[in-house]
């Protein structure tokens, strides 16, 4: 995601720091693993970086690693996802790799979506710091968050409109094969949250409210509150959905930010930490939400943006042409996903505080980038005309 500078100015260029840890150290560190690593002989890592446009939360490496084992030598070129320090004010309170692991396990063997091949999750923190989990690299192309792709001079803004469609169905046709997903529910348990609740959506909508609470610091000396966020929690809880549908496994942050492409095409589903279970409106809101927050941003700074990108009718005609499956209480659905945005938001938004990137506001519902969509959402008035 992006952030106001702290004269309330266009987007910074600049990516949010997420970590203190030193690069040269880590890569050693993690060749020490490698090379320890069952039956292995040696191990390297050269090459790392972070990427410079996408990977906000978890803290994101690429390099090269090249090992000896019984079997020869090996190069592979990786990603590493790492739980960040906790002195880097995490975005959430909790991050298990393990569940990431096995989601994308799951996934690749059970449906058509592609994932990044698993190569190694080591839960051990003594390696490096943290758990983490490493995954083949794919190549590709990302629909960059900084600048937002819908801010123009990037692939995806200049590509020609059919392949701009191409994107468009092909990443609505990725939601479908997830939620078509087959599974017995022990194999999903591991994906329910363990808040209170008699459904999983109830008990996805309680996490978000622990989450929440976590993030403004409840029963702290130094306790926030953040008006516009619990109007938009009671709003949730006065227009419940009368039938919540079926439940699915649901991705959690599908959106094309978070997928690598070639020639349109989507070669990678990346970024599961959100995963959990719940109705398929919970991944088709979300996508329609992200691109509307980015498009957005794009006329809130007098540039023209992508207005009919990813439509709520047309992502929900496609959906629906796809998957036989009527999306239901889109205006719901749309309303959770810019509450839970703007939990993380409120939370990116300390961090920057934290690393000396912004100034604190004075008004706590400015933690919330978009605050003036929820407010136009409680009042019935953001969809007029979009």
């Amino acid at each position: 995601m992006t952030d106001t500078d702290a004269a309330g100015g266009p987007p910074s260029t600049d990516r949010p720091q997420t970590s203190t840890r030193d690069h040269t150290e880590l890569a050693e560190r993690l060749g020490a693993w490698l090379a320890a690593r069952p039956g292995a002989t040696a191990g390297r890592i050269e090459g790392l970086t972070a990427p410079d446009t996408n990977g906000m939360s978890s803290e994101t490496l690429l390099f090269d690693a090249e090992w000896t084992d019984a079997d020869g030598e090996h190069h592979e070129r990786c990603v590493a996802r790492l739980e960040p320090e906790a002195s880097a004010v995490p975005v959430f309170p909790t991050y298990d790799l393990e569940l990431q692991h096995r989601v994308m396990t799951l996934v690749g063997e059970r449906t058509a979506v592609p994932v990044p091949r698993n190569l190694w999750f080591e839960p051990d923190p003594a390696p490096v710091g943290s758990p983490f989990i490493v995954m083949g690299r794919v190549d590709g192309v990302v629909p960059p968050d900084v600048m937002p792709y819908p801010f123009g001079d990037n692939w995806l803004f200049d590509a020609d409109p059919t392949d701009q469609q191409r994107l468009q169905d092909r990443s609505v046709e990725v939601l479908v094969q997830l939620h078509g997903l087959e599974a017995t529910p022990d194999e999903v348990a591991f994906l329910d949250t363990d808040a209170a609740g008699d459904t999983p959506l109830r008990r996805h909508v309680n996490g978000q409210r622990a989450f929440y609470d976590w993030t403004r610091g409840a029963g702290t000396a130094d306790e926030l509150r953040i008006p516009v966020l619990e109007a938009a929690f009671a709003w949730l809880d006065e227009h419940w959905p009368d039938d919540e549908g079926p439940t699915v496994v649901s991705w959690g942050d599908g959106r094309i930010g978070n997928m690598i492409y070639r020639d349109f095409e989507p070669v990678a589903a990346l970024d599961w930490e959100m995963a959990a279970l719940g109705p398929r409106e919970l991944d088709l809101a979300w996508m329609i939400f992200i691109h509307r927050f980015f498009q957005d941003l794009a006329e809130q700074y007098g540039l023209p943006g992508m207005p009919r990108y990813l439509h709520r009718d047309d992502v929900a005609a496609l959906y629906e042409s796809l998957s036989g499956h009527t999306p239901r209480d889109l205006d719901w659905y749309l309303m959770y996903a810019a509450l839970r945005h703007g939990i993380v938001m409120t939370r990116t938004a300390q961090r920057g505080v934290h690393f000396g990137e912004r100034e604190a506001p004075e008004d706590p519902d400015d933690f919330v980038m978009h605050r003036v969509t929820i407010e136009r959402m409680l009042a019935g008035t953001y969809w007029d005309g979009i």
